[in-house]
């Protein structure tokens, strides 16, 4: 297999996915539902992926902490950076890399998951944190890294010092063991709780001391969260009787909402619009200063530091549903699309290799293995 046109050969890593475990994003939905851009008939659907490395032109990777360590091919677990073209700018790609462009399903990027063998830049890879099973490893990278820098970087609830990894290899910043973020006190609204990213804000957030609360158009899905986070409440304290931030996917009415919720100056963050294509603004939100904030994946840079945190944390990615027989499935691949056209998931959707469909045994415990997810 030649590797992708943005690859040169001696940063080249060849790999292949771990028992055939891709995650299925809304974005994929839409592709298929020709509402995304520059769509592909011949680019390999599907961004998210846990991989094993079969060659590498380096004898380490990037590591997802200054600590830790990547053992050699072809026992390499490693995740690959969902989207390609952003290196490290907390405003947005720069315009001198090349262009950003999401894996799966368009022109504007040749790389896909959806494939047995990837030939892909050995810049674009982290180790795999070793707590996550192969299912949860599958569902971190795109929505992680969305819910990171929506979370982190956007919402202005994190005050946070970050000991960075250079392309050298030395650390910059505090050094080892710098990393801190520290949300105390904050409150945070999280609405469409269920989704992958809404639930992966809710992971973050709740591990760096916010207060969260999650809405929800099914209240089942509230309950859930409710009975798995313990911070999670029904009622603004008093003290603080206001919303520092919204971090939302639906888009639609959430500003005219937001300007009865949020403080003066707060801060609304859109990471998607599954409602419709068009957010409304009323007049009262320009009065209350409120501040919307749209937000799209993230840099590479973000992508490191999300996935450390998940190491450090052990966080794991709440798995809702995993269908094995890998790409040859297409009744059980269809069933996984059909979970999120309904809504019907809570946590990512993951195709698998084996036999038949199964959810996580736990709640999160998607290899039933007795570690499940904890909010």
């Amino acid at each position: 297999m030649a590797p992708p046109p943005t690859t040169t050969m001696h940063k080249a890593l060849t790999m292949k996915k771990i028992e055939g475990k891709p995650g299925e994003n809304h974005r994929d939905l839409f592709l298929r539902q020709h509402l995304y851009p520059s769509p592909s008939f011949t680019t390999p659907l599907l961004a998210d992926a846990v991989c094993t490395v079969l060659s590498s032109p380096a004898p380490s990777l990037s590591s997802p902490s200054p600590s830790s360590s990547v053992p050699s091919p072809p026992s390499s677990r490693v995740l690959l950076n969902p989207g390609h073209g952003w290196l490290r700018s907390p405003l947005g790609p720069e315009l001198d890399v090349g262009g950003y462009a999401i894996l799966g399903g368009t022109r504007t990027n040749p790389l896909g998951v959806a494939q047995d063998l990837l030939v892909v830049d050995k810049d674009e890879v982290v180790a795999c944190p070793e707590h996550l099973s192969g299912p949860e490893a599958a569902a971190l990278p795109l929505c992680g890294l969305t819910a990171w820098r929506a979370l982190v970087t956007k919402a202005g609830v994190i005050n946070y010092s970050i000991a960075e990894r250079l392309e050298g290899g030395e650390v910059d910043g505090e050094g080892e063991g710098g990393n801190t973020y520290d949300g105390t006190g904050k409150n945070l609204l999280v609405t469409g709780i269920g989704g992958g990213v809404a639930l992966m804000v809710l992971l973050f957030a709740v591990s760096m001391g916010v207060r969260v609360w999650v809405s929800s158009g099914e209240g089942g899905k509230v309950e859930r969260a409710r009975g798995r986070v313990l911070q999670l409440k029904t009622m603004l304290p008093k003290d603080r009787p206001y919303l520092d931030a919204i971090i939302d996917g639906a888009g639609g009415d959430i500003a005219i909402k937001a300007a009865k919720l949020l403080k003066p100056g707060g801060i609304l963050v859109s990471y998607g619009m599954t409602l419709a294509p068009t957010l409304a603004v009323p007049m009262a939100a320009v009065l209350q200063n409120i501040d919307i904030r749209g937000t799209t994946m993230g840099s590479r840079t973000e992508f490191r530091a999300m996935v450390a945190f998940v190491a450090q944390a052990k966080i794991r990615p709440v798995v809702s549903r995993v269908v094995e027989g890998g790409l040859e499935n297409l009744e059980g691949l269809e069933g996984l699309f059909e979970d999120m056209r309904e809504g019907r998931q809570f946590g990512k959707l993951v195709l698998g290799m084996g036999g038949g469909s199964r959810e996580p045994e736990g709640e999160g415990d998607a290899d039933g293995d007795g570690r499940g997810s904890k909010l």
